[in-house]
């Protein structure tokens, strides 16, 4: 497979279109998840600004369990009842968060994280992980990001069908 990541352009829709499209390309044909993870992880840490950190937490029936990632070392595995991460995952609902600082039992992996966007990832109504991206800004991610970010998961989600 020949696979070239292209420089996003337009606006912040237009540019997760775009990075949609990427991800559909390097993810066809594939259903391996870590492998996809992997891959997925790379292009969005790479095609998106001010981000220290992008990567995937599988639920192993019990907690979540860091996957493939793209940053500095992570926590290994997160409680459900546990920070953003665990949030998104136990309430299966998009957690967009301003100022981490801010957010009850906040983990902090990386203390230079500043927000949080968590995106969880379901196959057949079952939780299988989230989708995690963390940035060194405040307020980093809006509703352009998490609309486009939940599209970029749905995506996954289909490549492991």
């Amino acid at each position: 497979m020949s696979f070239t990541s292209q420089a996003l352009a337009g606006s912040k829709p237009e540019q997760y279109a775009q990075l949609a499209g990427q991800a559909r390309a390097l993810l066809h044909g594939e259903r391996d998840r870590v492998a996809n993870a992997a891959n997925l992880s790379a292009l969005v840490y790479h095609a998106l600004p001010q981000l220290n950190w992008v990567g995937f937490y599988f639920f192993d029936g019990t907690e979540l369990v860091v996957g493939p990632f793209q940053g500095q070392p992570a926590c290994v595995r997160i409680a459900l009842d546990k920070g953003v991460c665990g949030a998104a995952a136990s309430t299966r609902q998009t957690q967009r968060i301003a100022d981490v600082d801010a957010f009850p039992g906040h983990i902090a992996c990386d203390s230079a994280s500043r927000s949080e966007l968590v995106v969880p990832l379901q196959r057949g109504g079952e939780l299988i992980g989230v989708f995690d991206l963390d940035s060194p800004v405040l307020d980093r991610f809006d509703a352009d990001d998490q609309a486009g970010l939940e599209t970029i998961a749905r995506i996954f989600e289909e490549s492991l069908a």
